[in-house]
């Protein structure tokens, strides 16, 4: 085992902590301060902390609608099947109510997943342990499918918010964990859908300014186009991934999880047009929205760190504003990853508040 490959592991705990504030938990501390092996282990570990704490509080249970033969009324009599008991002289009513059951499609999901860690050959035994003790508590919930999961379907309201960073975790095992390359190093997942990890990346670097950055104004914010007729008719959403602002000074930063972070034809590398393209249109739509007032409105890709020699460093003045092109290297000490971004504020907005 290299440091590297554990230092890696434990920044996916500080991303995932600050894309979800529930990591933040003193009951979670045991777990950010230990030191992983496997991506595997790490996620059984804080799936396995943050079910635990579920069951003290509770499972969600939710209105299933049940069908059963009973010999007193419960809820209202199924009459079809209730006169063919009766026909074959089963003094029996046939009743279609709605009972109260943890048997629902969230904790299905936690069950199935930590079936699918217990089948797991690279996930510790300690770690299997805890999360058998866990299933015990879901005897009487079904498993499901993973893949025909709709994640994006699932919805959380006041009564199960506390899963919504369980289920964030069950996806992210069930859609991809850790590859070993040709050189045998490891590196972050290749999810089966790459905007997963993007997503997060994102976010932790959105909620990282949001938290720590208290003099600026930190969103993932819709730009408007700026038309001259006004007709926004088919337009896409312009849609930021991290909107800093102070006063009328602004950094629109474009998070990129990608395998390459350039792309090359002929051996000669470029950054990808599509991200400079978008990049370039959000600076330019929120620089004309100021108007006439005086402000300054500047760009950033920043990409995480991939394996590759060449990695982008660029700074281009495009029709007067600044777009650069930068990359996070993820695979640091948590300490040299937050400089970086850090460096990334204060190189643009001057002296800010820090927390």
């Amino acid at each position: 085992m290299t440091k590297d490959k554990n230092i890696l592991i434990n920044n996916v705990y500080h991303m995932l902590s600050y894309a979800f504030q529930t990591l933040n938990q003193e009951q979670y501390e045991d777990v950010a301060t230990e030191s992983f092996d496997e991506m595997y282990d790490l996620l059984a570990a804080i799936l396995s902390k943050g079910i635990g704490l579920q069951i003290k509080q509770g499972l969600y249970r939710e209105y299933v609608n049940q069908v059963e033969e009973l010999k007193c009324l419960r809820g209202k009599i199924d009459m079809p099947g209730t006169i063919k008991r009766m026909l074959a002289y089963q003094r029996v009513l046939v009743c279609d109510f709605d009972e109260l059951s943890d048997n629902n499609q969230m904790n299905q999901i936690l069950k199935s997943t930590v079936l699918l860690l217990l089948r797991h050959a690279k996930v510790k035994t300690e770690y299997k342990d805890d999360l058998k003790k866990r299933l015990l508590y879901f005897s009487n919930v079904d498993t499901l499918e993973l893949t025909g999961v709709k994640w994006s379907s699932i919805r959380f309201q006041r009564n199960n918010q506390t899963y919504r960073m369980l289920i964030s975790i069950c996806q992210l095992i069930a859609e991809g964990m850790l590859i070993t390359t040709d050189k045998g190093d490891y590196r972050l997942a290749s999810f089966v859908d790459e905007q997963r990890m993007c997503r997060l990346y994102e976010k932790f670097i959105l909620e990282y300014y949001n938290k720590h950055f208290t003099d600026l104004t930190v969103s993932a914010s819709q730009i408007p186009w700026d038309l001259d007729d006004g007709v926004r008719t088919m337009l896409p959403v312009m849609q930021s991934d991290i909107h800093l602002q102070k006063g009328n000074k602004v950094l629109i930063i474009d998070a990129k999880y990608y395998s390459h972070t350039t792309q090359a034809q002929f051996d000669k590398h470029t950054i990808h047009s599509g991200n400079l393209y978008q990049i370039f249109t959000y600076v330019k739509n929120e620089d004309y929205s100021f108007k006439d007032e005086p402000h300054e409105v500047a760009g950033m890709i920043l990409y995480a760190k991939t394996e590759e020699e060449i990695q982008p460093d660029n700074k281009f003045m495009m029709h007067g504003n600044r777009i650069s092109v930068k990359t996070l290297d993820l695979n640091r000490p948590f300490a040299e990853i937050a400089k970086q971004l850090n460096e990334i504020a204060e190189d643009y907005f001057g002296e800010v508040w820090y927390s």
